[in-house]
């Protein structure tokens, strides 16, 4: 198939707002990267999404239809979505070659369960579809009913970027959002089914985002500064690592609030104590997923919003090889996730995995998504 241009949307579970991101791809080569914006979420925005997880979470399983939380939230994510894709079709750059002809479109996670076989994604790919593009979307279920965690996606896309930069070593893309995931791959081998192992580590910026919502009103602990105040409670964390999580073997993968009970073991430390811990209990569980990694990676390549945190960069830096952000290989960390939804997107319309046993514990390689067209087929 010849390259097409392909637009990623991703809101995830930092709930900090939609990231679009366009990829020129095959399915298997990136052969470009195109413009890349972030719409960040209104506070109503993100509480009205915030409720829809705590919502999902109380059922403990999909919302019925016609739920009202459920339907405010999506109400959100259509505006959102729908005007994040028109701001970047409607600002392509003049001088790149083609349109785009495709749209991926990850939903908002509002439940994880995969050991219940569950996985919950919402949001109206139909409505998006009639914007005018094709788009693909669910791309979690299939691998779940082929025994797959579901999660996480991006292995294969990763994998993609590694051969593209040239990289001949075993290497290590941690990505820190709201939950915290790792690949290690090599990019010596064609195929990213066999070069990838990939898995959840356990919270990322969930947690310290929470703390600091309840403690002071804002949303994060901004670039790691009041993390970097505070004093790790070294009695605290012990007590609360989650020690069977981090023993449990891969493929394994987490619902954002899976650890939500760690934070009442904060209780009676200080804003800056707390960031501290809590930052300091994310860095524990990345370390004790080296145990899991087939060999020791070369480098140490880091994306997502956890980036920006020099409290966590700089005990990461302290603790592993070659850790840098994904910029150092000339991608670009903000936008890694909506640009590896885009070149799933052609992955799914050339019928190619997006998952496979290293990754996600499915059975086979799965070719997951749907695609919601704009018009008769």
């Amino acid at each position: 198939m010849d390259p097409v241009w392909a637009i990623g949307l991703m809101s995830g579970t930092s709930l900090d707002g939609v990231d679009a991101a366009a990829v020129l791809s095959d399915g298997e080569r990136i052969l470009a990267f195109g413009p890349a914006r972030a719409f960040p979420y209104e506070p109503r925005q993100r509480a009205a999404l915030r409720a829809a997880l705590d919502r999902a979470r109380a059922l403990g399983g999909p919302p019925p239809a016609g739920d009202g939380v459920i339907r405010a939230a999506e109400a959100v994510l259509d505006a959102t979505h729908g005007a994040a894709l028109a701001a970047l079709v409607a600002d392509w750059p003049r001088d790149l070659a083609g349109r785009p002809r495709l749209v991926g479109f990850h939903g908002q996670t509002v439940l994880h369960r995969p050991e219940a076989g569950i996985t919950v994604q919402i949001g109206d790919a139909a409505r998006l579809a009639r914007r005018g593009l094709p788009v693909v979307h669910d791309f979690r279920s299939a691998d779940v009913a082929a025994g797959g965690e579901g999660a996480p996606l991006v292995p294969f896309f990763h994998h993609a970027c590694a051969r593209r930069a040239g990289l001949d070593a075993p290497v290590a893309f941690l990505n820190i959002g709201g939950v915290a995931n790792v690949t290690w791959l090599d990019p010596r081998i064609p195929d990213p089914a066999a070069a990838c192992i990939a898995f959840d580590t356990g919270p990322g910026n969930a947690l310290i985002d929470d703390w600091m919502a309840a403690r002071t009103g804002v949303a994060m602990d901004r670039g790691g500064r009041a993390a970097a105040r505070g004093r790790v409670d070294g009695d605290r964390l012990a007590r609360l690592m989650p020690r069977d999580w981090l023993a449990r073997r891969p493929p394994k993968s987490l619902d954002r609030d899976a650890f939500a009970g760690v934070l009442a073991g904060m209780a009676g430390l200080s804003v800056e104590d707390g960031a501290a811990t809590l930052t300091a209990f994310t860095l524990a569980c990345v370390l004790a997923a080296r145990e899991h990694l087939p060999a020791p990676p070369a480098r140490w390549l880091i994306c997502g919003g956890g980036r920006h945190n020099a409290a966590l960069m700089a005990g990461l830096a302290a603790a592993l090889p070659g850790v840098a952000p994904v910029e150092a290989i000339g991608l670009d960390g903000d936008a890694l996730e909506a640009q590896a939804f885009a070149f799933l997107a052609v992955r799914v319309l050339r019928g190619l995995p997006t998952s496979a046993p290293g990754t996600t514990g499915c059975a086979c390689p799965v070719c997951g998504g749907r695609i919601a067209r704009p018009g008769p087929v």
